[in-house]
Formats: C-alpha cells, sequence, structure tokens
C-alpha cells in the first residue's frame, strides 16, 4: 500500500511540474517510472517488488476479503475493486521491471491510442469504445462519490487513523475521481469521432487539462488531488480494514 501510494505522489509531481512549465513528459506511472530510473534501477526493482505484493494482496481480498461488510452487493463491489487495483499494479510492476531490464518503459499514451485504433477497426468498434468510456465515467464518479460522502472511512480502522486523514482522504478520493473522468472523456471523444488520437490515459488526461483555460490551476488542483490520494494509501497501510 505505501509503494501504491509513492506511486501516486510521484505522478502528482510530475504533474506540478508540467503546470508550473517544468519539463516533465509523462505524468503517468511510467513517468513516474522514469523519474525512480534515475536515481538508480534498484529503486525500479524495490518498486516492481512491492507493487507485485500489493496486486496478490488485493487478489486475496478479491476473494475472501470485506467480510466485516455485511451487505453482500457492497462486498461484492469491494473485491471488484480490489481486482481491478491488482490488475493496475501488477501492470505498473510489470512496467518497472521492463524499464529496469531494457531502459524504457515505452510510450503509455502511445500505447492506448494504438489498442484504441486496433478495437476501433472491429465491427462494432466505435460501440466497443464507447462501453469503456462509459464503464471508466462510472468508475470516476463512484471514486469521486467516495470522497464526498467520506464512505472510504468505513474501510479505516479510525482508532488508529490521525484525525486528518478525512480531509485529506477527501481531496484524494475526489481529484482521483476527476482524473478519471477526464480520461473517461477522451475515450469518449474517440468513440464519436472514430478517432484513437483522442485517447488516452492518465498522461493525456492530465495534459489536456494543463492545455484549458487556467489550465495551470486546474492541473495543479488534481495533482494535489492525486498526492493526496497517495498520502491517504500511506495511512490506509497502517489502518486499513482486511
Amino acid at each position: 500500500m505505501v509503494v501504491y501510494g509513492a506511486v501516486h505522489v510521484l505522478i502528482a509531481w510530475l504533474a506540478l511540474q508540467v503546470a508550473f512549465g517544468g519539463d516533465a513528459e509523462q505524468t503517468d506511472s511510467k513517468g513516474a517510472l522514469s523519474e525512480l530510473a534515475q536515481n538508480g534501477a534498484w529503486l525500479l526493482w524495490a518498486v516492481g517488488i512491492g507493487l507485485v505484493f500489493f496486486a496478490i494482496w488485493q487478489m486475496i481480498l478479491a476473494f475472501v476479503g470485506y467480510t466485516y461488510i455485511g451487505k453482500q452487493r457492497k462486498r461484492i463491489s469491494k473485491r471488484i475493486g480490489s481486482a481491478a487495483r491488482a490488475i493496475t499494479a501488477g501492470g505498473i510492476a510489470f512496467g518497472a521491471f521492463k524499464y529496469a531490464t531494457s531502459g524504457s518503459a515505452g510510450n503509455q499514451t502511445a500505447q492506448q491510442q494504438e489498442l484504441t485504433a486496433q478495437v476501433l477497426a472491429w465491427p462494432a468498434g466505435q460501440w466497443i469504445v464507447g462501453a469503456v468510456a462509459i464503464g471508466v465515467l462510472v468508475t470516476a464518479g463512484v471514486i469521486a462519490y467516495k470522497g464526498f460522502k467520506k464512505s472510504f472511512e468505513k474501510d479505516l480502522d479510525m482508532g488508529r487513523a490521525p484525525s486528518w486523514i478525512e480531509p485529506v482522504g477527501r481531496i484524494g478520493w475526489i481529484g482521483k475521481g476527476v482524473a478519471y473522468g477526464v480520461i473517461g472523456l477522451l475515450i469518449g471523444l474517440a468513440a464519436v469521432n472514430a478517432d484513437p488520437q483522442q485517447a488516452g490515459g492518465m498522461d493525456k488526461a492530465l495534459h489536456t487539462l494543463a492545455a484549458q483555460p487556467y489550465g495551470m490551476f486546474l492541473l495543479a488542483a488534481v495533482a494535489i488531488g492525486i498526492a493526496a490520494f497517495g498520502v491517504y494509501c500511506f495511512v490506509a497501510a497502517r489502518a486499513l480494514k482486511e
């Protein structure tokens, strides 16, 4: 959980560099890995191994976790969320190992656009990409709603969590939800216009925010939210219920 939080803090740092005119090229997990690589390959291995263990833990939770939740529907929802986090962490871990051994993790935006182009070429490809966009937007809404309602506190043993976790957690979950919302909108535009160049992940989403009027302030606000989510992960590493 600590490593997962550290990746978010690094992404936020890269986003802030873009917001204030820095030279960060990628503001996603690949950019974070590039930042780590500058301080030695051993950091990439450490992060990769940590994320592998995080992914294994999340998969265990996906199958047998959240027994403290009484309602089956909510418990299933939590388990699906853990499965999604396991896939995300596993992907970042793979990128870390690839970077450590080859010196490059690739361009995530280009890879996502290539995948989108392949799907758009399928029969009903626009509908499939559109369905993915809706799924991402729903996920973004769920993440942001968790921040608005402070429902993340139900996952924590508040007796072991500091009092300031409430505002930090709210900012973090809402900020991450906004970032996912922009990703969903980009995928939706790619579906509507049948243009894979409009698709993209976190890096494309954050750079799109930066390109808007008052983009510096928008991107800085979202970056603060992502950093807050990383801090939430640090606290959750100690106070998370099983």
